[in-house]
């Protein structure tokens, strides 16, 4: 008898075992990599994560990592395997593909797009008492040029260069989480931040600190949109952020959710059905979902992967 009872003890956890197996073979893991935690394409890739979960009833499982941003991801789509997916300009997959700065150690080009998210938008705040009403008023002031290490600093850098401020502009190179408290404290007179509007970090600090962002003349934005040929004019609207009264004119680039050639396409389908299917209840919660379509997508400059080229060819949508 106990003996038999044994077998059954054993059968029993062989059972428990065989089930969990099973539970876990169904089971797809996605990871997220977008920006620090306090921007808006932070959020958005928590939002794509509880999308994918929602629609496969739990049977994807998507961690969203926090990323220094988008020169880090395009580094880590390198050698990252499997189900990764990260966000970038186009233009830094082409940088990539060249081996150009910040890509100097070689080459690469496993990048595949699966859909197109909200444009960046170019920020550049400065503090309201810092006399600062247009790019040439930065001479001579303390800037953060959007971050150590990112897009946006290279960005920023690019058009401090072609005003002929490279060397008029005291800058700082700190993270961009550090802007806020050294606008505040008075430490530095102004920041730049590129990232979808409303950047929840604008936001904030917005409601506590008299800010300007900078409006564009016509001809000043005509010279920032020649730095980058997948750029294009963008309006923030008045009243998105608190003592905002009227337009700004600014430059915004498109973003990319692209996945390496290590995801299967079964995987690359269901993510960009998912994000499609789903971007109406997404517009629901954040507005900004409401500016991207699926013809967006030629503006990505990646191969599709053949996963999401299916489901597009299957809506009859032209993404090449």
């Amino acid at each position: 008898m106990h003996h038999h009872r044994t077998l059954l003890a054993i059968a029993a956890v062989a059972l428990g075992m065989s089930i969990a197996l099973s539970a876990n073979a169904d089971e797809t893991r996605v990871t997220l990599k977008a920006a620090k935690s306090t921007s808006s394409y932070y959020l958005m890739t928590v939002q794509i994560g509880e999308a994918l979960k929602a629609a496969s009833n739990g049977s994807y499982i998507a961690t969203v990592e926090e990323s220094q941003g988008s020169v880090q991801n395009v580094k880590e789509s390198k050698v990252r395997p499997g189900n990764f997916i990260f966000t970038t300009p186009p233009s830094l997959l082409a940088s990539a593909r060249k081996g150009e700065k910040p890509f100097e150690d070689g080459a690469f080009d496993n990048a595949r797009t699966l859909f197109v998210l909200p444009f960046v938008t170019v920020h550049l705040v400065a503090r309201a008492d810092a006399g600062i009403n247009s790019i040439a008023d930065l001479a001579g002031k303390t800037m953060i040029p959007g971050g150590k290490g990112t897009f946006c600093g290279t960005a920023t850098d690019k058009i401090l260069a072609a005003f002929g401020l490279t060397d008029k502009v005291k800058t700082v190179e700190v993270e961009l989480s550090a802007a806020g408290p050294a606008m505040r404290n008075g430490k530095v007179d102004a920041f730049a931040t590129c990232s979808s509007h409303p950047t929840p970090q604008l936001v904030e600090l917005a409601t506590t600190t008299p800010v300007k962002i900078l409006s564009l003349s016509n001809e000043e934005r005509a010279k920032v949109l020649s730095l980058d040929a997948s750029s294009g004019p963008l309006t923030i609207a008045a009243g998105t952020y608190k003592g905002q009264d009227t337009p700004v004119q600014t430059v915004g680039l498109p973003v990319g959710a692209y996945t390496t050639t290590g995801m299967p396409d079964d995987v690359a389908y269901f993510v960009t059905k998912t994000f499609w299917e789903g971007k109406a209840k997404l517009a629901e919660k954040s507005s900004w979902w409401n500016g991207v379509d699926p013809t967006m997508v030629k503006l990505l400059g990646a191969e599709v992967h053949p996963g999401a080229l299916r489901y597009y060819r299957e809506k009859g949508i032209a993404v090449k």
